[in-house]
């Protein structure tokens, strides 16, 4: 029986069209980005609601270092020209360069990922936790839920460079390079929002 045969008790019916619609697959991935902003706008709401309420602790001005913050953002930008350059390649139909930036994507993603994670651990040692002030708990909360979709993001990049060694560039691992794409470069987007709403103003 074919894959798109349908089984129904004895009886076996044929659908005349692929029963996955067209662009089905980019359509539901733009409802889960539209509901992944939600959760962003709720975050940047509560921060900015709680970003002053500092109750005697220490003050973004007082830990955060603007200079570690502009280099992991670059990393981040990097990425997602990069990734630029991956898709570039999928269209020539250049497997290996493909995977080249990929893997370039990759490093840069997890150097933003290391510069964070070096970030916590320094605010902690300085005593800055989490349940020092509201001030705090949203800002770890905020920069922590973006850290943990970068986190995905690059899970989802080795899962997919496996495939593509795996199967090449077919029509299913091209669907899920363009997903991947919009949920980087969405990525991006959030943390440039993040760089300017709580490090530049937080620092200002």
């Amino acid at each position: 029986m074919s894959n798109h045969t349908i089984s129904v008790g004895q009886r076996e019916y044929h659908p005349a069209h692929e029963p996955h619609p067209e662009n089905g697959t980019s359509l539901g991935f733009w409802l889960y980005l539209m509901s992944d902003c939600l959760i962003f706008a709720a975050l940047f709401a509560t921060y900015g609601v709680l970003g002053r309420s500092y109750a005697g602790g220490p003050t973004g001005a007082e830990l955060f270092d603007l200079k570690l913050v502009a280099i992991n953002t670059a990393f981040l930008l990097l990425s997602s020209i990069t990734f630029g350059f991956a898709l570039i390649q999928r269209q020539k139909g250049n497997l290996g360069g493909t995977q080249l930036w990929l893997g370039i994507t990759f490093l840069f993603g997890l150097s933003f990922l290391a510069v964070e994670i070096y970030e916590f651990y320094h605010l902690y040692h300085l005593g800055a936790t989490i349940q020092t002030s509201a001030f705090l708990s949203s800002f770890f909360t905020l920069v922590g839920t973006h850290g943990l979709h970068v986190t995905f993001g690059l899970i989802w990049l080795i899962v997919l460079m496996i495939q593509l060694n795996k199967h090449g560039i077919t029509p299913e691992n091209t669907r899920r390079l363009m997903c991947l794409s919009m949920f980087w470069h969405f990525l991006d987007v959030v943390w440039i929002g993040v760089f300017t709403f709580v490090y530049l103003m937080g620092v200002l």
